[in-house]
């Protein structure tokens, strides 16, 4: 009986063991497995983190970017982010407070579970800040062409500008751009207010006379100025005008960090550069209403702080022009020389001293092509139109009507060339720097005519900007994330 108990005893002392054994080997396991879930689990959440800072670092851009100008974009069709938000200065600090609250409303706020606990998808902006980016006037206002381009990109190149470079070219050929004929009646005027002498009454002693010209009264009208004697109203001429200093051309322009502002245009592309300025600008006779300078496109080439100015610029180029065209053609046909000499022999000089009939003739053909130039212009300016090269049929201005010109000009009719194409042409020729650093300044001057956009500057505009973001969560280090978004990025 004895034994027989022993022997149960050390059956549950062994069996007691083995239990215990297994306990510990389930403990042992249990810590390990444990170890390993929660390290996963660690694993997941901090890849989840990071995912999730990324993905609203991807909001956050975005959403900046979704700030742009309203004003710009609708008048100039320009995605472009104004870093003063409407405020008086602006600065990318501007932008990264605004990168900083968009961050903390799509994640700081996003901690809290269906529950209402915490959840451990929790993170903190530790530090937001723009570390580079490129603004719309950098590199003479390369950014701000490649944002026209891509508004322009559309567009049928030359619908437009086919037809303005090939008149720059037959202008170019023509020879009528470079024309000494200033010089011809330089030197015409000079002789004709020269000292000659002639033994006029026949008593063998030489007097001196001066010479008369016939066209007197036309070329007294010079001095007047070619606006005034063209315009068919003055009192009707636009009398804006602006202070340039306060313009991107005339002040001191603050510059991005050259992100990217590398932009070449060919000839295609230089193209739709000129096209996109015909299509935005106001001119002469096509205003807009709400523009602080009315002539627009005249001051993308003349550059003027007037309307007056840039229009009487605009007609000194177009006088120049015609002067020289229709001083070619009368010089051909052979029917007005012949009635200029004819007039010229009517000169008392010339009767005293037949040698001086050449000058007189001159000075008479100089006033009858002063006088149809001015002609060409009031015809411009009325919307009617003219021809590059003049031809008998479009010759405006007898002989007789030339000595009272003033009162012989016609408005509108004819057939050529109007007002805008030769305007056109001109901002062709004009130094490509000089007009896109003139488009920035009627950019400004309208824009800042719009409300909550007192303070613009298109130096302001950003279009494409890198940022860090650096953030922190529970049991993590600091870690960040480096993006760069723009407007015109794939």
């Amino acid at each position: 009986m004895l034994k027989k108990s022993l022997k149960q005893s050390t059956q549950m002392q062994q069996r007691s063991q083995a239990d215990g054994y297994l306990t510990v080997y389930l403990s042992l396991s249990m810590t390990v497995i444990l170890s390993l879930i929660l390290a996963l689990l660690s694993g997941a959440r901090i890849g989840a983190v990071k995912m999730k800072t990324e993905l609203v670092t991807d909001i956050t851009m975005n959403s900046v970017l979704g700030e742009y100008n309203r004003e710009l974009f609708d008048r100039y069709g320009l995605l472009l982010l104004d870093d003063s938000f409407g405020k008086k200065q602006g600065s990318v600090r501007n932008v990264e407070e605004h990168l900083s609250k968009y961050f903390r409303k799509n994640f700081e706020l996003s901690d809290k579970g269906i529950t209402g606990r915490k959840t451990y998808m929790s993170a903190k902006l530790t530090d937001c800040a723009v570390t580079g980016f490129s603004l719309a006037s950098d590199n003479n206002g390369a950014v701000l062409k490649r944002q026209i381009l891509s508004y322009m990109e559309g567009d049928a190149v030359g619908k437009i500008v086919s037809g303005v470079s090939k008149n720059v070219d037959d202008l170019k050929e023509s020879g009528y751009d470079s024309s000494d004929f200033e010089e011809k009646a330089d030197e015409n005027d000079s002789a004709m207010s020269g000292k000659y002498e002639t033994d006029s009454d026949g008593d063998g002693e030489n007097e001196e006379i001066d010479i008369d010209n016939p066209a007197q009264s036309v070329a007294s009208k010079k001095g007047l100025g070619i606006l005034t004697l063209a315009a068919p109203d003055m009192s009707k001429i636009s009398s804006a005008a602006i202070n340039e200093d306060l313009y991107a051309s005339h002040r001191t322009l603050s510059k991005g960090t050259g992100l990217d502002d590398d932009y070449s245009m060919g000839a295609s592309k230089k193209a739709l550069f000129n096209e996109y300025i015909f299509e935005k600008m106001s001119s002469y006779g096509n205003e807009m209403e709400d523009s602080p300078l009315k002539y627009e496109l005249e001051y993308i080439y003349a550059g003027k702080d007037s309307d007056y100015k840039n229009l009487e610029a605009v007609c000194n180029k177009l006088f120049l022009w015609r002067e020289a065209a229709n001083f070619a053609y009368i010089m051909t046909d052979s029917a007005k020389l012949a009635e200029a000499e004819a007039l010229a022999l009517t000169a008392a000089a010339v009767v005293a001293a037949p040698e001086l009939c050449e000058v007189v003739k001159t000075a008479i053909i100089l006033a009858w092509t002063f006088a149809e130039s001015i002609s060409d212009i009031h015809i411009l300016l009325t919307g009617g139109r003219v021809p590059m090269v003049k031809t008998a049929a479009s010759w405006k201005l007898s002989l007789e009507a030339m000595l009272s010109f003033g009162d012989s000009l016609t408005d509108g009719g004819g057939s050529g060339l109007k007002y805008e194409d030769y305007l056109r042409m001109m901002v062709l020729m004009e130094n490509e720097d000089k007009k896109t650093m003139r488009l920035m300044d009627v950019m400004e001057m309208n824009i800042r005519n719009t409300e909550g956009n007192e303070y613009f500057k298109i130096d302001n505009c950003i279009d494409v900007f890198r940022a860090d973001f650096k953030a922190s969560s529970r049991g993590m280090e600091s870690f960040e994330v480096d993006r760069i978004y723009g407007y015109e990025m794939e």
